[in-house]
């Protein structure tokens, strides 16, 4: 019986081709949920069974921690290893898998580990292993969290060629295989399911292709007064429409800084609460270009061929980079906005490429080699 342990929406978004391909072989897991995000709506959304176990309370906005690294967010990692341990030795799995860099996959990562499970009968498993910026504080504390699932886990699941060899020193002990980024397999089944839905999500007067989608929300940047006039900045030179679902929090930080005002003086931008999946995956496919700051929309941007333009000092989604698509701008005001006026202006030629996190139909290799 495979584990699987999971705290966030995006962890949830890309374990759920896996969690659907097990359905749909009809066999059986568990899904523990850490409570760090709110998933009921989503697993109904995505046809996936309700958490087996949740172990601590969902909370009822967006997130558990507006600020990722506090005293209630601590205790609250702390408390989660030993749950993760406790509810692991009541039901004995063959296989934990757990996804990504969040506190949630660090916490299952060291919780069903030997460090406190001497005797454990189960393999850990890291799903999305590999991925690095090079900095720590960039992004915090995902980074950290990215290492320690990989030191605690017995198979390496890498996305790509530049993972594996990112996981060159655990090979002599640990199982590392290339599979690709289940995100492929997440974003074709989302999109299938939102083209169903095409009369909830079209928005009057606004064209497929013709639109800029925006998604900011690292709290390395929101927390930080002067890279989010940068940011406010950047988005303020956008000339076509605009569309930014906003997160809880960065529209707080916007507010606190008085930022928000001028965003929502801009006439052709939209500012809406921030929407499902569904929804999202819909705007970026028929989007013109991508503004972000986050990590798996690196990689959607490359599924769907749009040019993305990343609010960052580092990205650990270097593979994107070598596409011609994906643009590190680390915060320069001028250079970024060249970038925009270039896709604006239709001056960005998109040459063909191999998407580097491989093709459909990861989720069937992994159940296979976790059968």
């Amino acid at each position: 019986m495979i584990a699987i342990i999971l705290g966030t929406k995006a962890e949830l978004i890309k374990c759920m081709p896996v969690m659907l391909e097990l359905q749909n072989q009809k066999k059986n897991y568990l899904f523990i949920h850490t409570g760090q995000h709110p998933l009921g709506q989503a697993c109904e959304k995505f046809g996936i069974k309700k958490p087996d176990f949740t172990l601590s309370e969902e909370p009822k906005v967006s997130t558990k921690f507006w600020s990722k690294v506090n005293k209630s967010s601590i205790f609250w990692f702390f408390s989660m290893i030993f749950k993760v341990r406790k509810t692991l030795k009541k039901v004995k799995p063959k296989y934990v898998l757990y996804h990504g860099d969040t506190m949630s996959s660090a916490a299952a990562a060291i919780g069903s580990s030997k460090l406190i499970n001497l005797n454990k009968s189960w393999k850990n498993v890291h799903l999305e292993a590999g991925l690095r910026s090079g900095k720590i504080m960039e992004p915090f504390p995902e980074e950290i969290s990215r290492i320690i699932c990989d030191k605690f886990s017995d198979i390496l699941l890498a996305v790509s060629s530049r993972t594996e060899k990112n996981l060159e020193n655990y090979k002599k002990r640990k199982q590392v295989i290339n599979v690709g980024n289940t995100i492929i397999d997440s974003a074709f089944i989302s999109y299938e399911k939102a083209k169903k839905q095409t009369k909830k999500f079209e928005r009057k007067q606004i064209k497929s292709g013709s639109y800029a989608l925006i998604n900011v929300h690292r709290h390395e940047n929101i927390n930080d007064e002067k890279r989010l006039k940068k940011i406010v900045e950047i988005i303020k030179s956008i000339k076509i429409q605009a569309i930014w679902p906003i997160h809880d929090n960065t529209k707080s930080f916007l507010e606190k800084y008085g930022l928000l005002k001028e965003l929502e003086e801009m006439k052709n931008l939209e500012l809406t609460p921030l929407t499902d999946y569904l929804e999202f995956i819909y705007l970026l496919a028929n989007s013109k270009y991508l503004l972000t700051d986050g990590g798996s929309i690196q990689e959607e941007s490359l599924v769907f061929k749009k040019p993305c333009i990343i609010l960052r000092e580092k990205t650990e989604r270097q593979e994107g980079l070598q596409t011609g698509i994906n643009f590190l701008t680390k915060l320069d005001v001028e250079k970024t906005k060249k970038i925009i006026e270039d896709i604006e202006n239709n001056k960005l030629e998109i040459k063909k490429f191999d998407n580097p996190y491989g093709e459909k139909g990861v989720s069937k290799k992994i159940v296979k080699i976790l059968s």
